[in-house]
């Protein structure tokens, strides 16, 4: 189990060896230093958390152990159920205060990349879940872009679930199989090939 915390900077594209353009996502990835290891024994559960980014602002007394912008929990599978859990290729122990940077992935990994797409706010159907709407005939006037029928005969109610207008976006997205291009630990730089979620800024949980 591979896991780090990064922010989306945005998308750009390289040349391959034989000059095909290849998209990729650009991914600022500080080192994450584990905050607080869990166990099944004491917390009924196993999991490694995870602070990323330091507050700028001094810190209080009363906020000691919120010193990070963000923090995040990843789930461990340890049999041994000791306090440090196998991290990485399964060889090494990671322990409270340890630091994890891009150089845990490198060129040819696959990825498993997670976080929270744009919003896009109210939308109807077409927009929403890709309707074609209805034609263009005589006597379809301000019809066009309308869900339909939403009912039934039995039972006599909307079906819940049915795909309606609402809001969109704005929700947890997890893309897999993504392939690292790079990953330089010099500049905290993870480079990924192909779209993740999210806009520019967007915190990305990053499992390999």
């Amino acid at each position: 189990m591979k896991f780090i915390l990064g922010l989306k900077l945005g998308m750009s594209q390289i040349f391959d060896e034989k000059g095909n353009k290849v998209p990729v996502t650009l991914i600022e990835a500080e080192p994450s230093q584990v905050t607080q290891i869990k166990t099944k024994k004491k917390d009924g559960y196993q999991s490694v958390q995870f602070g990323f980014i330091v507050k700028k602002k001094r810190i209080k007394k009363t906020e000691k152990g919120k010193e990070f912008k963000f923090i995040k929990e990843q789930r461990t599978e340890n049999p041994e159920g000791e306090p440090s859990v196998p991290y990485g290729a399964g060889k090494e122990q990671l322990k409270v205060g340890d630091k994890i940077d891009v150089s845990i992935f490198q060129k040819g990994d696959t990825v498993k990349i997670s976080g929270f797409s744009k919003g896009k706010g109210f939308q109807g159907v077409v927009k929403r879940w890709g309707f074609a709407g209805r034609g263009s005939s005589h006597g379809v006037k301000h019809e066009h872009r309308t869900p339909g029928s939403i009912g039934c005969s039995f039972p006599e109610r909307v079906i819940k679930g049915k795909r309606m207008p609402g809001r969109a976006g704005g929700q947890r997205v997890t893309v897999k199989n993504l392939k690292v291009i790079e990953a330089d630990a010099e500049n905290n730089l993870l480079v990924v090939k192909g779209a993740v979620p999210g806009r520019k800024g967007t915190l990305l949980e990053i499992i390999g």
